[in-house]
């Protein structure tokens, strides 16, 4: 199935154009991604493994969800479709919190991405062998704990995607936490 999104000029704005994700990555178009994190009451972060068969950072594991805005959505209506997509599990626009947003660009394997990005986090207790996986995108799912996965981040993303700028929104979140005790 054939995903077109907005496109957007470089301040973010919508210029009334509608292209597919081929086109906005071949000509490196700016549109707009977002991502997920769910933290449980441990304040472990749910990470995914992403599938051999993804173009980009194959058997790398990434956040807990996440993926590009289609057009005519909000980026909140694409963390419920990408999680329910991505991990059988539906969750509700209240469930999630905005904590920000950033710029992105960079190429890989031919494929030019211009991202703004929207970041999300879910506090939730989620038991994952009810889970039901997206098998051509996500392998398996694990918890990992507050600080292993800020020095795999620390340690230049040690086994986990390189995504600039998202990651450092999950450690940003963790030091607010600590010194505002939420979660």
């Amino acid at each position: 199935m054939q995903e077109f999104f907005d496109v957007l000029n470089e301040k973010g704005q919508y210029i009334n154009q509608i292209e597919t994700r081929e086109t906005c990555h071949t000509k490196g178009l700016w549109h707009k991604a977002v991502a997920v994190f769910i933290i449980n009451s441990k304040k472990q972060v749910l990470l995914q493994k992403r599938s051999p068969y993804k173009k980009l950072w194959p058997n790398y594991w990434d956040i807990t969800a996440g993926g590009h805005v289609l057009a005519g959505e909000f980026g909140f209506q694409a963390i419920i479709r990408e999680i329910k997509e991505e991990l059988g599990l539906t969750l509700l626009k209240n469930d999630m919190l905005f904590i920000g947003s950033s710029i992105s660009c960079d190429t890989k394997n031919e494929i030019i991405n211009k991202h703004f990005n929207e970041f999300y986090i879910i506090n939730k207790d989620i038991d994952i062998s009810k889970l039901t996986l997206q098998t051509e995108e996500v392998t398996e799912v694990k918890w990992i704990d507050k600080d292993e996965i800020i020095k795999k981040i620390k340690n230049n993303y040690e086994g986990i995607t390189n995504k600039e700028g998202c990651w450092e929104y999950l450690v940003k979140y963790y030091e607010w936490d600590e010194n505002n005790n939420i979660l």
